[in-house]
């Protein structure tokens, strides 16, 4: 029986370490869910760019959160509309399905460590990215700050 327990509670343990659940609190002043919010904007919008790639989308996030120009909330930030159209495109999406377990772990991992010990920026401040392989189009005339797993930023 005890065997029995171990083969089912030992993967379920493991995930929630896994997934960043610690026991000190998140930092304030991102909002409630601020780790929710975050870790599934990482999962959606960078879960195959590697650990740089998600920080960098995180910081363009916490940036915005830190911006007179963007809601004041991780929540707020990630679910923003600018003229019908979503921020973050995944938001567009009706099927929200998280897929890959691991990815989620290294979400929720990423959005942790930013939202309690986010040291410094990496993308210099930005405000906007996109997929590299996507055409600047409007992002032109913003100016770029560089290019982390994938996707290129600016501010």
């Amino acid at each position: 029986m005890n065997l029995l327990r171990l083969l089912i509670l030992g993967p379920i343990l493991g995930l929630l370490v896994a997934c960043g659940s610690k026991s000190e609190p998140v930092a304030t002043g991102y909002g409630a869910n601020a780790q929710a919010c975050l870790a599934e904007a990482l999962y959606f919008e960078a879960r195959g760019t590697g650990e740089v790639g998600r920080r960098a989308v995180g910081e363009v996030i916490l940036n915005r959160v830190n911006s007179h120009q963007f809601p004041s909330t991780v929540c707020g930030v990630v679910d923003q509309r600018y003229n019908g159209s979503c921020q973050f495109s995944y938001r567009c999406n009706s099927s929200l399905t998280y897929n890959e377990p691991r990815a989620l772990a290294n979400a929720n991992a990423t959005a942790y460590t930013l939202l309690t010990n986010r040291g410094g920026d990496i993308t210099g401040g930005a405000l906007f990215f996109h997929a590299s392989s996507m055409a600047p189009g409007w992002f032109g005339t913003l100016k770029r700050l560089g290019a982390f797993g994938g996707n290129t930023f600016y501010r």
